[in-house]
């Protein structure tokens, strides 16, 4: 009886005891799960109704702001061109009204100089001198000077222009130099003739004789000195100071007649 009574209890035992190891696995794995399930993040798109932010693009962000191409810097204009000069021989046909056989100087003589000069347009230009060589460089010399004081200047070119016409060129409000004629109301050369004397701007400048007439109807503005206007020379200035740097004499310093547009190797 005991031994039966034993064997029924050890076989009650070992049910109740397998029981409880079922329930306890079942159990453990059902706690695994729910904590699984707890702890797995949440995208946030698929949440309905979440107000957490999206995650950022992995695109990589730009590290400025593009400029605009109306922002690009705009290069500033180009100012006038330097003065510039060349000294070059004088051909016949250049000279065929202002030259000829017995002229004080010979054709070989003269230079012609293409050099740049400040118009009263405010501009810069191209003008020609003819000139006797010994002077060339030292006249070029003086006309960069103007240049660079943007003192203006009518118009340069030779008096051949005018059929060798001193009058319609000085008309003309033309600078000029060479010319073989002879001094005015004189039976003697001219330092024209030898192209040791230049003519400027010789409507704002004119001759002006003793009686203080003088022979050119639209220079009527300009007889009386000092006179501040453009293109005129007054005593002093920095036009007379620039040619007499190279030794030459202007003719509105004369006594009796007064030659404002003249300046000359010898101050004659």
């Amino acid at each position: 009886m005991t031994s039966l009574w034993n064997r029924r209890s050890a076989v009650v035992m070992a049910a109740l005891v397998g029981m409880t190891g079922c329930a306890g696995v079942g159990d453990a794995g059902a706690s695994a799960t729910a904590r699984a399930r707890v702890s797995a993040p949440v995208p946030a798109s698929s949440a309905p109704g979440s107000s957490a932010p999206a995650a950022p693009s992995s695109a990589p962000a730009s590290s400025a702001p593009a400029t605009p191409s109306s922002e690009a810097p705009t290069p500033s204009p180009s100012g006038p061109p330097p003065f510039s000069s060349k000294i070059e021989n004088v051909s016949r046909d250049e000279v065929r009204y202002s030259w000829r056989p017995g002229c004080p100087v010979p054709l070989s003589g003269l230079r012609k100089i293409t050099m740049t000069y400040w118009g009263f347009d405010g501009k810069a230009h191209t003008g020609t001198l003819v000139v006797n060589k010994k002077v060339a460089e030292d006249v070029a010399s003086v006309f960069g000077k103007l240049y660079e004081m943007r003192y203006p200047i009518r118009r340069m070119v030779p008096v051949d222009v005018y059929k060798g016409s001193d009058y319609d060129s000085i008309d003309a409000d033309n600078t000029s130099a060479f010319n073989c004629r002879n001094a005015t109301g004189s039976g003697s050369w001219s330092n024209h003739a030898y192209g040791l004397a230049v003519d400027v701007n010789p409507r704002e400048n004119p001759y002006v004789y003793a009686d203080g007439s003088h022979a050119h109807r639209n220079a009527d503005a300009f007889v009386d000195r000092p006179l501040k206007k453009p293109g005129v020379i007054n005593s002093g200035d920095r036009v007379v100071r620039a040619f007499a740097r190279i030794g030459w004499g202007w003719g509105g310093s004369w006594s009796g007649a007064k030659d404002y547009q003249h300046f000359s190797v010898n101050g004659r």
